[in-house]
């Protein structure tokens, strides 16, 4: 079966930020909505096919009844997972965590200790600030370095002090950094 996601590279695999918000988006379908993976790979492929687009997962705004795939198109919700078209009441699937600013520009908050509505966006993705690197939301500041300053023996309360972050903030880094898998 092709991928559902294609990688900007393939040899070795190389993913473009664009791709980490497909990947996140399609963890949201199958975590949140519980949606089946035929079902999203038949709901790409006529997105391919009906409205081609290099990154469909993000391009378009889908919305679910937790068992099919719609799209809006022309004021119409086009049902992208089976053949034909249907209206019906559904809930709309948002990405609460991916921000586009006024130039399209995305920001990505991931889960760190939850996959809830709730998890506060504290971690920020984004390509513009350190290369992509996680950072603390709103400062810059790298979770790789508050991590590696706390493993040093620096308190919560003195790296909040010196980074002016709070220690919500300060934890938050640490949790993402430790969830992190270990480079072999």
């Amino acid at each position: 079966m092709p991928p559902m996601i294609l990688p900007v590279e393939t040899g070795p695999v190389r993913l473009s930020f664009l791709n980490l918000l497909e990947c996140h988006v399609l963890a949201g379908m199958r975590k949140i909505y519980d949606l089946k993976l035929p079902k999203v790979r038949r709901a790409l492929a006529e997105i391919g096919k009906r409205y081609p687009q290099p990154h469909p997962l993000v391009g378009e705004a889908f919305f679910t009844n937790r068992s099919d795939l719609f799209i809006e198109k022309v004021g119409r919700m086009v049902n992208v997972s089976q053949p034909g078209q249907m209206e019906l009441n559904f809930y709309q699937m948002y990405l609460e965590r991916v921000e586009i600013d006024p130039n399209g520009m995305f920001r990505f908050f991931p889960f760190v200790s939850e996959t809830s509505s709730t998890e506060p966006k504290l971690i920020e993705i984004n390509p513009m600030i350190g290369f992509g690197k996680p950072v603390i939301a709103g400062t810059g500041i790298s979770t790789a370095i508050i991590a590696s300053r706390f493993n040093a023996r620096e308190s919560i309360a003195e790296l909040a002090a010196e980074y002016g972050c709070t220690a919500p903030q300060i934890e938050e880094a640490i949790r993402w950094e430790r969830a992190l898998p270990v480079a072999a």
